[in-house]
């Protein structure tokens, strides 16, 4: 039995989006969650992800999602914010089921800062949902890691009581992660701070569950974001299993990975430190920084090896009166970069199990 014959292709939400992940759990793979910032990333994850039958989430960051509406929109009420992300939500919609493959469709880290933008994503998920009985994403991530542990854990029981209607996913975050985050800083933070405590696993658990059942949690364990020189980073993914143990105590439980975790700040990270992630419960890694550099690889390379032909609109090595048009073309380089991101995304779903699920 594969992932297709519990869920249907395209956008996976609410009862099927919990299917995903129990049968990510039951296989021991984690699926990856590649942040998009325009058709053309989003395409270069789907193919990806079809070519090696992987399931795939489609992500986007505030920022991520202004470039998709267009530069150009005002954003002075987060409405580039808002409009990017439904128009990129859209667009996967209409595409994904053309790929053969489940898609979850998520939306990124969101602070205290860009509540208004959550609140649009919101409001479109609830319009969605009047017309065609489920959200129009899978899910959202409310990251309040920087508040203080009660204003983080209340906020996000608030934001589930508005989303469980909607069988709407929430993606929390309790404990920092380091480094360059996509279009968010984070202020420096003591080392402490980079590692959950299981009790405050339990907490998020309980008051969540007491909403609803679909949620996961990213939960601190030294990731960072961005890439970083070996040594500067210290993952402890063994203390997955900590938590996971401490939880099943308190719900005096036979299952031993009761929840679902995510890993934040996955590139750069080696295998090992991926298997045991996915090992101890991680179902979703968040992948950004690899896929950047990839897209741009294969534009960097694409330009060094036509140079000759990308000088002038007309004449080349082949003739002073030869034409550069389908050199120049955007979608001769766009495709090239999107290969390269292909090949990192399969790289992805090899390193977290997801090839061959479906």
């Amino acid at each position: 039995m594969t992932i297709l014959d519990i869920v249907p292709a395209g956008v996976v939400t609410g009862k099927n989006l919990l299917k995903v992940f129990e049968y990510a759990h039951e296989h021991k793979f984690s699926i990856p969650a590649i942040n998009c910032s325009s058709t053309s990333t989003i395409n270069a994850a789907l193919e990806a992800s079809r070519d090696n039958k992987s399931p795939i989430i489609i992500q986007f960051s505030q920022n991520g999602a202004a470039f998709i509406a267009g530069k150009g929109v005002d954003n002075s009420n987060q409405e580039a914010y808002i409009i990017g992300a439904i128009a990129g939500a859209q667009y996967v919609r209409t595409v994904s089921k053309s790929y053969g493959i489940p898609v979850i469709l998520h939306s990124d880290h969101c602070d205290k800062s860009l509540l208004p933008w959550l609140d649009g994503m919101l409001e479109a998920d609830e319009q969605f949902f009047k017309v065609h009985g489920e959200p129009l994403f899978s899910s959202h991530m409310l990251d309040l890691s920087e508040q203080d542990t009660e204003e983080n854990i209340s906020t996000c029981v608030k934001y589930l009581h508005r989303m469980a209607p909607i069988d709407c996913w929430l993606e929390m975050e309790i404990g920092i992660t380091g480094g360059e985050d996509v279009g968010t800083e984070k202020p420096a933070v003591e080392n402490p701070a980079l590692y959950t405590q299981p009790e405050d696993i339990w907490e998020v658990y309980r008051r969540l569950s007491q909403v609803s059942k679909f949620f996961s949690i990213a939960a601190a364990f030294g990731n960072v974001h961005g890439v970083y020189s070996p040594g500067n980073v210290t993952l402890q993914p063994e203390l997955l299993q900590k938590h996971q143990d401490f939880v099943a105590r308190q719900l005096k439980c036979e299952n031993r990975k009761p929840v679902f975790f995510v890993f934040h700040g996955g590139s750069g990270s080696t295998e090992e430190e991926i298997s045991s992630a996915v090992k101890n419960g991680v179902v979703k890694m968040n992948v950004d920084t690899d896929t950047q550099w990839a897209y741009w690889e294969g534009v960097k390379n694409y330009y060094e090896t036509k140079k000759e032909y990308l000088q002038t609109q007309v004449g080349n090595p082949e003739g002073k009166n030869k034409p550069n048009k389908r050199y120049y073309n955007p979608r001769a380089f766009i495709r090239e970069g999107e290969k390269s991101m292909i090949r990192r995304v399969q790289q992805v779903c090899d390193n977290l199990g997801s090839t061959g699920a479906l």
